[in-house]
């Protein structure tokens, strides 16, 4: 099981630890390429920019595959009970191990969680409180479940 997850730079996880809230929403590729330009100019122009950590599907489809209630109820239960490693994950959740780790690498992956490597233990760690998906229905852009990626 190789893990291709970069690993965070403490200060990242620091960052990450101060926020509170995720927000989930679906946009379309150029949507996305759209809102990153226009926050990197309000950077540059001095202009204060929503910071919310947000992760952004390009479908209705790839957020409802991806955040299942199986990895919400993997995400909450990592959230609650705080487990030491992806072994006890798996106990805490009653799943095979080898699928709990590939979803825990997904969702790394995708920046829901991190790991914080103990020696040969990688304990995942959710660093929000609260998911908010925030699910646009804008008839004037077309539907977005069927834009590419």
């Amino acid at each position: 099981m190789n893990d291709t997850t970069p690993p965070l730079h403490p200060m990242e996880r620091e960052q990450l630890r101060v926020e509170s809230t995720l927000v989930v929403t679906v946009k379309s590729s150029s949507e996305f390429h759209d809102d990153v330009t226009n926050g990197i100019k309000a950077l540059e122009e001095g202009d204060a920019v929503d910071s919310t950590p947000t992760l952004s599907f390009t479908s209705y489809d790839d957020l409802m595959e991806t955040l299942t209630p199986r990895v919400l109820d993997l995400i909450e239960a990592i959230r609650q009970e705080e487990p030491a490693s992806i072994n006890e994950t798996a106990r805490v959740v009653d799943r095979d191990v080898k699928n709990v780790h590939e979803e825990l690498s997904r969702l790394a992956q995708l920046g829901i969680i991190f790991f914080e490597e103990d020696g040969q233990s990688k304990r995942p760690v959710v660093w929000f409180d609260k998911l908010v998906i925030d699910l646009p229905f804008d008839p004037e852009t077309g539907d977005t479940a069927t834009a590419a990626p």
